[in-house]
């Protein structure tokens, strides 16, 4: 009962969020919002996913949200040389810093959280570097083939960002739970020590799971930028929080050794809708918008955590 609760959930929260928002605002369920929150949400459910793998094995990263800016820099900047490069170039860089943290938990044994926190002042530091101190602003030329992708929908109705995530979840999806990968993901995060005695490769895991979620940083600023036209060097700084808020809520253990990406993707849409909500009703500065939404999410928290002790005594 107890995992049939922790499961769940976030999704019913979801449900009754979605509900409460569908009675009491004209024009939620109309087709155009949707989509507005589906795609609004979908760049943060790319770097959650990947968010998700490292936080199973009972890491953290912290850098993504700048790693997410700088890969919307560097594809900006790539743009020029045709859509080709600004997918490449972010894929490449961001994918490298994954696997700097990656090496650096699991071969030098460092904490994750300083690893992590050292490479995104690091990322932070190139972005600067490459748009000239924050004082360039690199625009995505008109014309570009992936933007057509970006900005495209599948029958008018869905856009192809929202489809991209959908694939990207179903394989996450397959891979943590019917793969021997995904069960070193589990049995690293479970007990590190029993998993390697049982010839589980944790340094493998480790790195693969970092590396996975610089990947999906880079391709979520990639995507990002080509979405808004250009690399905004402040877009993106602090997404890090946002991806973690949304794993927790959908269910993954934060020590690590249980978690599925059903639920952060639940956790994820659940931060949108709030965002959606708040915004819809207007009249709050988007500081005291920053709190309700964090009230929000403590509220969520206490609700699942008194869910699970219940089920306990059941």
């Amino acid at each position: 009962m107890r995992d049939v609760l922790q499961r769940h959930g976030a999704l019913l929260v979801l449900v009754a969020v979605v509900a409460a928002a569908a009675l009491s605002l004209d024009g939620f369920l109309t087709v155009r919002n949707l989509n507005h929150v589906a795609v609004g949400a979908a760049f943060l459910a790319i770097i959650a996913l990947g968010m998700t793998f490292v936080i199973i094995t009972g890491g953290i990263d912290l850098s993504v949200g700048t790693v997410f800016a700088l890969g919307g820099v560097l594809a900006a900047w790539a743009s020029q040389y045709g859509g080709a490069a600004a997918l490449t170039l972010p894929l490449v860089v961001c994918g490298l810093i994954g696997v700097l943290n990656g090496v650096l938990v699991a071969r030098a044994r460092l904490a994750p959280f300083i690893v992590t926190l050292a490479t995104m002042l690091g990322a932070l530091g190139l972005m600067l570097s490459v748009s000239d101190e924050g004082s360039t602003t690199y625009l995505v030329p008109d014309g570009l083939a992936l933007s057509s992708l970006v900005h495209g929908k599948l029958f008018g109705l869905v856009g192809y960002p929202v489809l991209l995530v959908l694939v990207l979840f179903a394989v996450g999806g397959t891979v943590l739970g019917r793969t021997g990968a995904g069960q070193n993901v589990y049995a690293v995060g479970g007990n590190e020590q029993t998993a390697a005695l049982m010839g589980v490769p944790v340094v493998r895991t480790k790195v693969a799971v970092y590396t996975l979620s610089g990947l999906c940083a880079g391709l979520a600023g990639a995507l990002n930028a080509v979405w808004l036209g250009s690399g905004v060097t402040i877009f993106g700084i602090g997404t890090e929080l946002e991806a973690i808020s949304a794993v927790v809520i959908g269910g993954t253990l934060l020590v690590g050794g249980y978690g599925f990406v059903g639920g952060t993707l639940a956790g994820v849409l659940l931060l949108s809708i709030i965002k959606n909500v708040i915004n819809a009703v207007g009249g709050l500065s988007s500081a005291f918008q920053e709190v309700v939404s964090g009230l929000f999410l403590v509220g969520v928290v206490l609700v699942q955590s008194w869910l699970g002790r219940n089920a306990d005594r059941g």
